[in-house]
């Protein structure tokens, strides 16, 4: 995708950038021309890392952005109105495991038989609802750019195929009643978006960006936060023959 169409920078808003794997996400992106919004539950949080990518050269905006609160998802996309007039990547990168921060082979609050109700409420209230929250306040932005973009974040647990497999990868991780399925749920959203803008040339996948060092796996992931981001590009900046309803991760296309 070019970043400049007829003298414009291409405009991006990624969800949960003010830190981690988002954050890597809109510094990349800002990097390569993009006019960059860091959303972000924390207006300070937002700004200082909005600030922080224009040291560095880039075209970086902070933007309010709580993808659980119809007001601040309403209000962002007024004002990516406003300013910008369109946009052409929404990376929906905000999510939470539930847990806090824990490793997910200390998470035993996940485990199935004894999840709290609530905190699978608030896991895809983020993690799927606002998903759709935030995707649809932006459509009317995406359908007037030339080559719209939209990259759901989900995980390599979000693959029945992996985690039902009992000599797979994820066989020594505890289950998961509220994480994992909640990414399993993002992935299928993914597919019926992408089915539904496919006709208007909207390219919609989901990324699993590997077991990244964050906080919300209290720093035991072994990737950086730039390695993971590195997937989450790919896919925001494909061409027009680029591909829809896929699942992928730093190695290519994975099993759902």
């Amino acid at each position: 995708m070019m970043n400049e169409d007829a003298g414009r920078r291409t405009v991006a808003m990624v969800t949960g950038a003010n830190k981690g794997i988002g954050r890597a996400v809109a510094g990349e992106l800002a990097g390569r021309g993009m006019t960059v919004l860091i959303g972000a539950r924390d207006r300070r949080r937002g700004e200082e890392a909005a600030a922080a990518l224009r040291e560095a050269g880039g075209d970086a905006h902070a933007v309010v952005l709580d993808v659980t609160d119809p007001a601040t998802v309403h209000e962002a996309a007024k004002r990516v109105e406003e300013r910008h007039g369109r946009l052409d990547v929404l990376v929906n990168n905000a999510g939470i495991t539930g847990s806090g921060r824990v490793a997910p082979m200390d998470a035993v609050d996940q485990i199935p038989s004894s999840v709290d109700l609530e905190m699978v409420r608030a896991v895809f209230a983020t993690n799927v609802l606002g998903v759709i929250a935030v995707t649809n306040a932006m459509l009317p932005l995406l359908r007037r750019s030339p080559a719209a973009r939209i990259v759901n974040v989900s995980s390599h647990a979000a693959s029945l195929a992996l985690t039902s497999d009992p000599d797979g990868p994820f066989a020594a991780l505890l289950p998961s009643a509220a994480y994992t399925p909640s990414k399993a749920a993002l992935n299928a959203l993914t597919v019926q978006y992408a089915n539904e803008l496919r006709k208007d040339g909207v390219l919609v996948n989901a990324v699993a960006p590997g077991f990244v060092d964050t906080d919300s796996n209290d720093h035991t992931g072994h990737l950086t936060p730039a390695q993971g981001a590195a997937v989450v590009v790919r896919l925001a900046t494909l061409g027009a023959d680029g591909p829809t309803a896929g699942f992928f991760g730093e190695d290519g296309p994975l099993p759902w």
